[in-house]
């Protein structure tokens, strides 16, 4: 099976990033993968893509940037997408000839605004799976009707929880689309597990306002107080690192709570842990959960919506508590931190709860979509599927999103050239 993943920027750092490379190189085993970066930023990838992936770029930043395509605004990839200002005619024109001379069996977006390219213009021929790595209530209502009116022409739409998949079932009509959770992977650790003696906490993430960092703060203060022995480390960079260090001064934890900047890859700084925190106010899914499980460290985390409650089990292998409650926080650090036998069981049970979010056990998930997708279809290629509400969606006066998307990849070469 030829199988090709469509992401925002695979020489950049994020969770997106990760998963699409963990899943490629567990793919890449049986398969021929290929990963398609809309933009590159650098000269190699922050993160190491296995070397039987091929990757290719489609604009160059380093050197397009101020190329007249790329000031024109994109007509294609959706106003209402968080990244809309990256994407340009220029975007546009790439990822339609990409997705034109596609040689491969099954494409997969990464995005909204890439899933809408490829409902738009990845042929009839190749099966379009759209992932979702946000939730549909964080998008915004604009691109929620995007969304509606261009996903009925994908095969597949994998979003990473089961209880992100009832809510597609539940507000989005998607008649003949396969709608499945496929939750993000997280190779085996090559490190030994940690032994639950470090007295370290850690935390790891963008550092913006939904991450909540400012509460996880706050509530450390309360095990300072009660044991000073103990630090939280905190790794990412983002827009609150001031705001963060002048809580941390204002609180006096300038011996207790460490700002360490972004490392990758990680491993190597939750195994010198013994506890992994998340307070954050909503989590899509859960990439540091799933890794400081991994390493063998219990996980206090909020119960946001969605990712956390699927994977932490409470009372077992972390604990669970409300959004925004400080003090419930730090109660649930304070009793990890209090009692070593329940840490290390509690770490031991996680390591284990982990492995269903291995590599191999999401790629048997997806294997298994995409042979169905391809058997569906009979060893035939049916025609794309017209939906009855396109030609009023807004892209352009067009008969349908189609005819419009190819417009658009004409206009954008005039520009070009």
């Amino acid at each position: 099976m030829k199988i090709c993943f469509l992401i925002h920027n695979a020489y950049a750092i994020g969770g997106t990033v990760t998963t699409t490379f963990n899943l490629a190189r567990a793919l890449a085993e049986r398969h021929d993968v290929e990963v398609i970066s809309a933009l590159r930023s650098r000269e190699r990838p922050s993160i190491a893509l296995d070397p039987r992936v091929r990757l290719r770029a489609l604009v160059d930043l380093r050197h397009e940037k101020d190329d007249p395509g790329h000031r024109t605004p994109a007509k294609v990839f959706p106003a209402a997408e968080n990244r809309y200002g990256e994407y340009s005619a220029l975007t546009d024109a790439r990822i339609g000839e990409a997705l034109a001379g596609l040689d491969a069996d099954v494409v997969v977006g990464t995005r909204p605004g890439l899933n809408v390219h490829l409902a738009l213009q990845a042929p009839a021929r190749v099966v379009r799976v759209g992932q979702e790595h946000l939730m549909l209530d964080q998008h915004a209502p604009r691109l929620r009707n995007v969304l509606r009116k261009a996903y009925p022409r994908l095969d597949a739409l994998t979003p990473v929880t089961e209880a992100d998949a009832a809510v597609y079932r539940r507000k989005m009509r998607l008649p003949g689309v396969r709608l499945q959770a496929l939750p993000n992977s997280i190779p085996a650790p090559v490190l030994p597990p940690a032994d639950g003696r470090g007295r370290i906490v850690v935390a790891a993430g963008r550092l913006t306002p939904v991450k909540r960092f400012d509460l996880l703060i706050e509530a450390f203060a309360a095990v300072a107080a009660a044991h000073p022995d103990w630090t939280l480390r905190i790794y990412g960079r983002g827009e609150e690192k001031e705001r963060l260090r002048a809580l941390i001064d204002r609180l006096g934890l300038y011996d207790n709570v460490f700002l360490m900047g972004a490392v990758t890859p990680m491993e190597a700084e939750w195994v010198k842990g013994s506890i992994g925190a998340v307070a954050s106010a909503y989590e899509s899914f859960g990439m540091t959960i799933v890794e400081a499980m991994s390493c063998g460290l219990p996980v206090v985390s909020t119960d946001c919506p969605y990712g956390p409650g699927e994977i932490v089990t409470s009372g077992e292998d972390g604990l669970l508590v409300p959004v925004g409650d400080r003090e419930a926080l730090a109660g649930a650090l304070l009793r990890l931190v209090g009692d070593d036998e329940l840490r290390r069981r509690m770490g031991r049970t996680a390591r284990e709860s982990a492995r269903r979010y291995r590599p191999e056990s999401v790629v048997a998930q997806a294997e298994s979509l995409f042979e169905d997708l391809l058997a569906a279809r009979g060893g035939g290629r049916p025609a794309a599927r017209t939906h009855p509400t396109l030609a009023s969606s807004g892209y352009a006066a067009r008969d349908t999103l189609l005819t419009a998307a190819g417009s658009v990849v004409r206009a954008a070469r005039k520009v070009r050239r």
